[in-house]
C-alpha cells in the first residue's frame, strides 16, 4: 500500500552532518539559534570543542532533572521547570536552558511536591542510579552536580565530531 521511503546509502558528507545535527537538536529540545551558541563558546574555549559542547548541553537544567530521574523524558522535564516545580540553590526557577555548575543543588519545590505529577517519584527514585556525575538524595527530592560530565561517561547516540564540522565550515 504505502512505499517505505528510500534512505539512499550515498548520502553526501554534509547531508550525515545535518542529519546528526538535528538529532542532538530534537533530543535536547533546542532551536538552531540555541546550538550554534552553544558551539560558538565551546569554540572559543580552550580544550576539545567537542568535549566542551556535550559538556554545555549535559548542563542544562532540562537535562539535569531528567538525568537526576525526577522527569521521564527531557520534554517533561523541560514543561516540569517551566511551570516552576524546581529551585537551584535555594532559588526558583523557571529557565531550562539554564547552565549548572558544580556543586549546584537542585530541588522540588515543597509545594510542588504534593503535585500528582511526583507523587510516585520517591518509590521510582529509590531504584535509579543517576550518571556518575550527579548525586541523588531521594528522600529528600534533590539532586546535585557532582562534577561536570567525562565525555566518556555519557552514552551519546549521536557522533559529536559531525556537528562540530557542520558548524566549523
Amino acid at each position: 500500500m504505502h512505499r517505505k521511503a528510500k534512505f539512499h546509502a550515498n548520502v553526501s558528507e554534509y547531508g550525515r552532518q545535518l542529519v546528526e545535527k538535528q538529532k542532538v537538536k530534537l533530543s535536547y529540545g533546542i532551536n538552531e539559534r540555541q546550538l550554534r551558541r552553544y558551539f560558538r563558546e565551546s569554540a572559543h574555549k580552550k580544550g576539545s570543542t567537542m568535549d566542551i559542547l556535550i559538556k554545555k548541553l549535559e548542563m542544562r537544567l532540562d537535562n539535569i532533572v531528567f538525568r537526576l530521574g525526577f522527569a521521564s523524558s527531557r520534554s517533561i522535564a523541560r514543561q516540569l521547570v517551566n511551570h516552576g516545580h524546581f529551585s537551584v540553590n535555594n532559588r526558583p526557577v523557571r529557565t531550562p536552558s539554564l547552565g549548572l555548575k558544580v556543586g549546584d543543588v537542585i530541588k522540588i519545590r515543597p509545594h510542588s511536591a504534593e503535585r500528582t505529577v511526583f507523587q510516585e517519584i520517591k518509590n521510582r527514585l529509590k531504584k535509579y542510579q543517576p550518571p556518575a556525575f550527579l548525586v541523588l538524595d531521594a528522600e529528600k527530592l534533590e539532586g546535585q552536580v557532582k562534577s561536570e560530565p567525562s565525555p566518556t561517561e555519557l552514552e551519546a547516540p549521536f557522533n559529536m565530531s559531525l556537528i562540530v564540522e557542520f558548524y566549523s565550515k
